[in-house]
């Protein structure tokens, strides 16, 4: 994809500084480091962690009601997805903030939407991570034990891997898990043998002649790898070592990385879709029991072996997300906590000496330190995306706390994509990496389908039944 800012990368040399902590711009700024694929791993990362088992489903069900006719809205979505995620590391390289500081400058009530809905989505979702990574061990293994001990199992490992791994190692085991997610969807998109002629007519922009087609497809368009792990992104980009303007050009090869593969994945799985279920009205569930249904199908079309291959993938897929947000937003927590703290010693610094009050910025430093990494606050969220949560494996999920939590999910893209136009387009920004044309236009698009998806989520939701 074209850059996205409107500016070509340049070597700092100019008479503007950025913010504290920032060398670009200065004449010993960093030096713009060469693209190059050595130096990929965040943009695996968040592909992976974006893109769970309910997204493939999801993308399944399109290709199974639709046929091939969505294959472009597909396509728009990682596009759009792509513009999110750049612009996220744009300004944790060009600022050298991290984006929780950028939120804060914006005013308090950022703190305030974060902290619910990290803590509300945190409890509801390390229960459907957990339980989407327990259901496809249980088929492969159905006389071992229950699907809860399952899921309890794939949560407390995830939690000791994150707990005793420092990001490189963690960006290995994802890298390696996102190769078998890559072998097993292309290997089943090949297997049920596409009509590429068709799959070309599905770039053409038509939508379904059917009842709601435009809502399913901007579904489709926002549905597919959109998570909490686009912001996560620029955290990951900095836990790399990379915190200033010179690694823009491997960020952004990194990012479009990212969502090719997460493209890959998405056509692959509308392809199966398409010609495993459309072709002979199969329907499956929705949610990650649908993949079930998928590898009973395939058992029966294909054989034993395509099936627990499938299956082995489908782990790979849950395993990679739940992992990726026991990380990513632990990593976010924890910046949340270092800054609120910070503010706390500056309100009080500045009260006794009864001077303005003033905060430091939240580093891109201290996350590429692994500081952020040993903290109590990153650990004390994994404590909370992996114990709380385990009690609704065994009771069910309650519905005040369900209708909140897809509220709550819904505005977070909508909150990303508009904060990114504000704080990309102002003075936080320094002005030769600012938006151009096509950022805003791509980040306002995003925002504007996000804002029609979360109105539609609010609407849907059973509001007489909750009070």
């Amino acid at each position: 994809m074209a850059d996205t800012s409107g500016h070509a990368d340049t070597k700092g040399s100019g008479s503007t500084a950025g913010p504290p902590g920032n060398t670009a711009g200065t004449e010993s700024g960093p030096s713009s480091r060469k693209s190059s694929w050595k130096y990929i791993g965040p943009g695996i990362v968040v592909a992976a962690t974006g893109v769970g088992a309910g997204d493939l489903v999801a993308t399944l069900i399109a290709g199974s009601n639709f046929g091939y006719t969505l294959l472009w809205a597909a396509v728009i979505g990682c596009l759009v997805k792509i513009s999110l995620a750049e612009a996220a590391g744009r300004w944790h390289l060009s600022t050298g903030r991290t984006l929780f500081d950028g939120w804060a400058s914006l005013g308090r009530w950022t703190s305030w939407f974060f902290v619910v809905y990290v803590v509300i989505w945190g409890f509801v979702y390390g229960a459907a991570a957990m339980s989407s990574s327990g259901l496809p061990l249980q088929a492969l293994f159905p006389d071992v034990m229950d699907l809860k001990w399952w899921a309890i199992l794939t949560g407390l490992v995830g939690l000791v891997f994150v707990w005793f791994n420092k990001y490189a190692v963690f960006e290995k085991v994802m890298t390696v898990l996102v190769g078998v997610m890559f072998v097993v969807t292309v290997y089943l998109a090949i297997r049920v043998t596409p009509h590429l002629g068709e799959a070309f007519a599905g770039l053409l922009p038509v939508l379904p002649d059917e009842k709601d087609s435009i809502l399913n497809t901007l579904g489709l368009i926002g549905g597919v790898g959109g998570t909490i792990t686009l912001a996560a992104y620029g955290y990951w980009v900095n836990a790399k070592g990379w915190t200033n303007t010179g690694w823009m050009k491997v960020m952004r090869l990194d990012n479009r990385v990212a969502y090719i593969t997460t493209g890959i994945f998405v056509i692959a799985m509308l392809f199966v879709g398409a010609e495993l279920l459309h072709s002979s009205n199969v329907a499956i569930a929705s949610g990650d029991k649908g993949l079930i249904q998928l590898g009973d199908i395939l058992e029966d079309e294909y054989g034993t072996a395509t099936a627990k291959f499938f299956l082995i993938g489908f782990f790979a897929t849950s395993f990679t997300s739940l992992i990726g947000v026991w990380h990513g937003v632990s990593l976010m927590f924890a910046d949340f906590v270092e800054r609120f703290r910070k503010d706390r010693a500056a309100a009080r610094t500045a009260k006794a000496n009864a001077t303005r009050d003033t905060t430091t910025p939240a580093s891109a430093e201290e996350v590429a330190s692994g500081a952020h990494e040993r903290s109590w606050p990153f650990r004390a969220y994994l404590l909370w995306l992996t114990f709380p949560p385990m009690v609704l494996l065994f009771q069910g999920q309650p519905f005040r706390l369900i209708i909140l939590y897809g509220v709550l999910g819904a505005a977070f893209l909508p909150f990303l994509a508009l904060t990114l136009v504000w704080l990309l387009n102002s003075s936080r920004t320094p002005p030769e990496w600012r938006n151009g044309l096509l950022s805003n236009a791509m980040l306002t698009i995003a925002g504007l389908l996000f804002v029609v998806l979360c109105v539609k989520q609010i609407w849907d939701q059973p509001w007489k039944d909750f009070f």
